[in-house]
């Protein structure tokens, strides 16, 4: 018979914490389950508030656990966010903080340890994504279909969930997404009468500026119900129906032929086995020498395609709970395949800090009405949603994500058409 945890397994799980805490000396103190508090008098705090679940972490460690004890509160920052904790660091080394841990000390706990995690949930996480193609219409839905209500929250009014464009890193966030869609029409030179297609469309916010300022006419498509809905709604509202068709349809079965092309923020779900099959579709779609600009995340390359397929435990964490079965790709993977199939790249910029930015200003959007977000999503999936944008805010900070908005044209022979400097964008 298994023997049942006691409060003394609680007890030695708790000498743990003081002397892990004790050894690498964080600049901020953790709270136990019992109320005592480890570390500085004020200032922000982990409040650790689940033994059984800090038990079933420290004997199987892993980002999975870690984000579901995030979801039940089992963890918890006090006085503070994720951006204060991250911003701390400590007072000594990593390095020199684990060799001061004693193992034996730990040894002699295990016992307790794997009695205490008995108790613990056996589920990785409630959420843990729809298992299919990123590019399959059940994961779209998973992440987008979390509901409108829940977005507008956090998103500017037009609702344009992808990286906005800072001409100053100010927070008005409105002013910097309506800045990043007039970018994205003037690289790609719209012109009146020309025909726009925009692969992923989202709630319509980029085809509505491109037709209402520049005077072309525009087709959208989506995967997720919810987007169809509410930009069929606004294009209409916009008394521009005659001017935007938006389908809710894989973007490989439109049969018409676009002078420009845009996909932002759509590619993440295609996964690299759809690459090849991609590319080929837009270079289909695009009329001779038409524009196409690619707006993706990427990551850095590694040494081999073997190490950078592996990815670290935070993105794997983030494509099973947020993008299930989204892929991000490198940047020279990305200007290898447009070359590949046959588009001549012109332009290449980073917008790594406006995404950082971007999901800053997210992240303390959605604090800010947080009980509005559990009332409409529950307080896990909340709560996993702050983690998110607050970790893709460091990530991007950090250098670990990147961005790149990429312009390219269906080669042909010939001269581009394109002028001859950047100050059309620019100056």
């Amino acid at each position: 018979m298994t023997p049942s945890p006691s409060s003394g397994d609680e007890a030695r799980l708790a000498a743990i914490v003081r002397h892990v805490v004790e050894a690498l000396s964080p600049n901020c103190a953790v709270i136990l389950w019992t109320g005592e508090r480890i570390g500085p008098d004020d200032g922000v705090a982990v409040r650790l508030n689940d033994p059984a679940g800090l038990a079933h972490l420290c004997l199987r460690p892993g980002i999975g656990r870690a984000v579901t004890l995030w979801m039940d509160k089992g963890i918890d920052i006090e006085d503070g966010t994720v951006f204060d904790l991250a911003g701390l660091g400590s007072s000594r080394s990593t390095r020199e903080g684990l060799k001061r841990i004693r193992k034996t000390t730990i040894a002699k706990s295990l016992p307790a340890l794997w009695r205490l995690s008995r108790r613990a949930k056996k589920a990785e996480a409630a959420g843990a994504g729809a298992g299919a193609s990123g590019s399959s219409k059940d994961a779209i839905q998973y992440h987008y279909d979390v509901g409108n209500d829940f977005y507008r929250l956090f998103l500017d009014e037009r609702m344009v969930y992808s990286c906005a464009y800072f001409d100053g890193w100010h927070d008005d966030l409105d002013k910097a997404q309506e800045d990043k869609l007039d970018m994205i029409c003037r690289k790609l030179r719209l012109k009146p009468g020309e025909r726009f297609l925009d692969i992923g469309c989202g709630w319509g916010a980029l085809l509505i500026h491109a037709v209402s300022r520049y005077g072309v006419t525009g087709h959208g498509v989506t995967l997720s119900q919810a987007q169809f809905d509410l930009a069929t709604a606004r294009v209409a509202e916009a008394g521009l129906s005659d001017k935007i068709t938006i389908e809710l349809k894989p973007f490989q079965e439109i049969d018409a032929k676009f002078d420009k092309i845009a996909s932002i923020g759509m590619y993440e779900h295609v996964g690299f086995a759809n690459h090849d099959a991609y590319f080929g579709a837009v270079r289909k779609l695009l009329r001779s020498r038409g524009l196409y600009l690619h707006h993706a995340i990427t990551r850095p390359a590694k040494k081999d395609d073997k190490t950078f397929h592996k990815g670290s435990r935070e993105y794997r964490a983030i494509t099973r709970y947020i993008f299930p079965g989204g892929e991000l790709d490198h940047l020279g993977h990305s200007v290898r395949m447009l070359e590949k199939h046959r588009f001549e790249v012109h332009d290449v910029e980073d917008w790594r800090e406006h995404y950082a930015r971007t999901c800053r200003l997210w992240h303390d959007r959605l604090l800010a009405r947080f009980d509005e977000a559990v009332a409409l999503a529950g307080e896990p999936k909340a709560r996993l949603w702050l983690l998110y944008l607050a970790g893709c805010s460091l990530g991007f900070t950090r250098g670990g994500a990147l961005i790149y908005q990429t312009l390219a044209s269906k080669r042909d022979k010939g001269v581009s058409g394109l002028p001859a400097t950047r100050a059309d964008l620019y100056g």
